[in-house]
């Protein structure tokens, strides 16, 4: 018999909890979590492969679960929330979620998201690839080499390592808080143009027509997101 991955759903909402559950139960054992205290019981007896999480809950802010997981290790959490707001969407994040889909929402795409979430993990739990591809681009990791299509492509050391950032996980969302930290240090978390400039000018040198890129996709006033998946963009 086939064992299927264990999604946690952490959801108050019966009808909203009965409709993740269909849609999940053919590819996936779904556990239902109404409440944090029950959540933390259920993560804790069945260690779920991937999180499924609402934000207002009954007896607490789903952000304190998000804390609480992160502390413990790097299970995948998909915040699943009527709260549109993007500080609080950058915020959650920022405190270790991988992906933020509003309701209403669409199942075909809450789909993709688990499967691309899913393929992330998969790729950093696996024994080290020093070649890392994504659609027709293809990265070195110790030779520093980006092709595409087999043509070399010249890269700065700014934005290689930015690509590099990105191309390593892949389909998440990554903050301007984030990468700014990560490639250019502490101080210059809020230097929004130097991360506009460098993501124009990597995206003329990776995509083939930049005014509707299919590798770095913007997500909308949060950050950036590196598309390795045509479905997912």
């Amino acid at each position: 018999m086939e064992i299927k991955e264990i999604i946690l759903v952490i959801e108050d909402d019966k009808a909203i909890a009965k409709i993740l559950t269909a849609a999940l139960e053919d590819s996936y054992k779904v556990i239902v979590s109404k409440s944090l205290e029950d959540a933390y019981r259920k993560f804790t007896s069945f260690n779920p492969s991937l999180i499924l999480l609402d934000l207002g809950l009954p007896d607490g802010d789903g952000k304190e679960f998000i804390k609480r997981v992160r502390e413990l290790g790097d299970k995948p959490i998909i915040v699943v929330s009527a709260r549109f707001d993007e500080k609080e969407i950058v915020n959650c994040l920022d405190l270790g979620a991988d992906d933020y889909v509003t309701k209403p929402f669409s199942i075909k795409q809450l789909q993709a998201r688990i499967r691309s979430t899913y393929r992330r993990y998969e790729r950093h739990m696996s024994p080290l690839d020093n070649r890392v591809v994504c659609q027709e681009l293809s990265v070195d990791l110790v030779s520093r080499v980006v092709m595409k299509n087999e043509t070399l492509i010249k890269l700065t050391p700014t934005e290689y390592n930015l690509l590099k950032f990105m191309i390593v996980r892949p389909n998440k969302v990554l903050t301007h808080q984030v990468i700014l930290k990560e490639i250019w240090g502490v101080g210059y978390q809020n230097e929004m143009q130097y991360l506009r400039t460098y993501i124009n000018s990597l995206r003329k040198k990776i995509e083939t027509d930049t005014t509707r890129p299919k590798y770095i996709i913007t997500e909308s006033s949060i950050g950036y997101r590196f598309c390795c998946n045509e479905e997912e963009h």
